[in-house]
């Protein structure tokens, strides 16, 4: 018995014991758990293995970061509740807005309020709100939209982004503005990556130099080249381009223009298949039909390839070179290898035409080798073997000036040696030479000549009836003939001091005798209309040498001299 009670009580004594290490335990425990600080919570975030997966998958949209998450899967059981400082990134692009609805089933989210992307330090954008498609890899931007590029922005109120292949197009109007131009219009893309920008519908391009309009317009950026595709126009201060195919250069406002463009600057208009215009220079190159006019002088100049310089308000045109002086009712069609304005610094004006030059107007004709205009005294200057023709007037030197009052012919000139013929019949020739001759006009037709220096001449009188009398030759040292214009036939004819001279009866009249021994008739070179101008004349002095009448006979045999 009392070695029952002995048990008992040691098996007492060890429940204390136990007891006692147990409590010592638990109050140890219970120290130390006042002693340690309790953790605070991590954000609500993806779990670590969730970015390992997105790490491998960049187009997996992940939640970095938001204030609250909001959860119910009987209510909204697609999406997710974020609200404050939300955060989410998508490979390298990160997304903050103020709170979203996640879907992270479809990798989708709707943004709401402070919308912003960032990608680096080189694109942000800005919005009200936002959708994220994940399926199409598009963010759909909506109101108060700012997409920033290095120095690009683009502006507008809805603009789509799709992430792949990183390009934005707004569609209800928008602008992008970089260093050098700001760029508007209805529907509009741009690349990041290649700094493409594309326009469609009332674009308009708008810099400190020149304004562009247009309906399709591709612009670069980074070179800030803008590709032309649809009618255009480029107006400045001093003119404007229109042309539907090339592209203008608002670096250093170079345009290179395709398929008939136009530029036209001050009083001046060009429109050729290809020009290439740098406007501050002032300089256009232009290939292919070209139409050169000066609106202010009433000038065309046509031919297939023409430069135009504004600096000196020059311009030349050469391969089938043509020039129309429309400043008058009657106008002049001029041709020559090649055609030079140029404006000198007296303010006259300078045209040159050389080699080959014809011209042909109603009331005068004309060929040589070349020729000078000259506005100060309105003369036109005639080179090597010049020769113009005036109803049955031709007249010809070793030069030709012709001086115009208000474009139509006042006198003709020839100094050094003339030669003027009036065709009577198709043998008989009226002639008149000497060293030097003035021929007044009236009306366009030949009113008076007056010739010094060795004069010889050949005229063949006619009764009432027209019927030819003889041949009269004389010689003297001045002469002066007075012409009727309507009819254009001598009224007059005075010779002085001294006159030498015969008269030889029709039937007595030889072939010697019906030429001056200088003259030439160069009536198989004459332009006969404006188109005969491009004619190609091997040799100026080839000409045709009228021969003396079969006796009963109006024949005329002409043979080359």
């Amino acid at each position: 018995m009392h070695k029952n009670n002995e048990n008992t009580s040691n098996k007492r004594g060890g429940i204390k014991i136990v007891a006692l290490l147990l409590t010592m335990l638990i109050i140890s425990v219970l120290g130390r758990a006042k002693q340690t600080p309790t953790p605070i919570q991590p954000p609500i975030s993806a779990q670590k293995t969730e970015i390992e997966v997105a790490a491998e998958d960049s187009n997996k949209v992940v939640l970095d970061y938001a204030d609250s998450l909001m959860f119910d899967e009987k209510v909204n059981p697609d999406y997710q509740i974020l609200k404050g400082n939300v955060q989410f990134h998508r490979g390298g692009m990160l997304m903050f807005c103020d709170s979203a609805y996640f879907y992270e089933k479809t990798n989708s989210m709707d943004a709401f309020g402070n919308v912003r992307m960032e990608q680096g330090d080189t694109l942000y954008v800005y919005s009200d709100i936002m959708h994220y498609n994940g399926i199409d890899e598009e963010a759909q931007l909506r109101y108060n939209v700012i997409l920033q590029n290095r120095d690009v922005t683009l502006i507008t109120d809805s603009l789509n982004y799709e992430l792949e292949p990183n390009v934005g197009y707004y569609f209800t109007g928008g602008q992008i503005v970089d260093s050098k131009n700001e760029l508007q219009s209805i529907y509009g893309e741009y690349c990041p990556d290649t700094k493409e920008a594309i326009f469609y519908y009332e674009v308009e391009l708008t810099n400190e130099k020149a304004k562009l309009f247009s309906d399709t317009l591709k612009y670069n950026t980074s070179t800030h080249i803008a590709k032309i595709e649809s009618p255009t126009e480029i107006l400045s201060d001093s003119g404007k381009i229109i042309s539907n195919n090339g592209w203008y250069n608002t670096n250093n406002n170079r345009t290179a223009l395709y398929n008939r463009s136009e530029v036209e600057h001050n009083s001046y208009r060009l429109i050729g298949d290809t020009i290439f215009y740098d406007r501050d220079n002032g300089y256009g190159n232009v290939y292919g039909s070209v139409y050169m006019e000066d609106t202010l002088r009433k000038v065309i100049m046509k031919g297939n390839y023409a430069y135009y310089y504004e600096k000196n308000d020059s311009a030349m045109v050469t391969d089938l070179a043509l020039m129309m002086d429309c400043s008058q009712k009657d106008t002049l069609f001029l041709h020559a290898d090649t055609l030079r304005t140029i404006k000198l610094q007296d303010s006259t004006r300078l045209m040159k035409a050389y080699f080959n030059t014809r011209f042909y107007r109603n009331d005068i004709q004309g060929v040589c080798d070349s020729m000078v205009f000259k506005s100060s005294d309105s003369t036109i200057n005639m080179y090597r073997n010049p020769i113009i023709w005036n109803t049955n007037y031709q007249l010809f030197g070793d030069t030709i000036r012709i001086y115009l009052n208000d474009s139509t012919i006042d006198r003709v000139h020839i100094p050094s040696f003339a030669f003027a013929t009036q065709q009577k019949d198709t043998a008989f020739f009226n002639q008149i030479t000497g060293k030097d001759m003035l021929n007044g006009f009236q009306n366009g037709k030949l009113k008076q000549v007056d010739v010094s220096g060795n004069v010889q001449t050949i005229f063949y009188p006619q009764e009432e009836d027209s019927t030819f009398t003889g041949l009269n030759s004389a010689t003297s040292g001045f002469l002066k003939m007075e012409m009727d214009t309507t009819t254009n036939e001598m009224e007059k004819l005075i010779m002085w001091p001294q006159v030498d001279g015969v008269m030889i009866p029709i039937s007595k009249i030889k072939p010697k005798d019906l030429y001056l021994p200088s003259f030439r008739w160069y009536e198989a070179i004459r332009p006969t209309d404006k188109h005969d101008i491009f004619r190609k004349i091997e040799d100026a002095k080839t000409e045709e040498q009228p021969k003396k009448r079969r006796k009963f006979s109006n024949e005329v045999e002409v043979q080359p001299r």
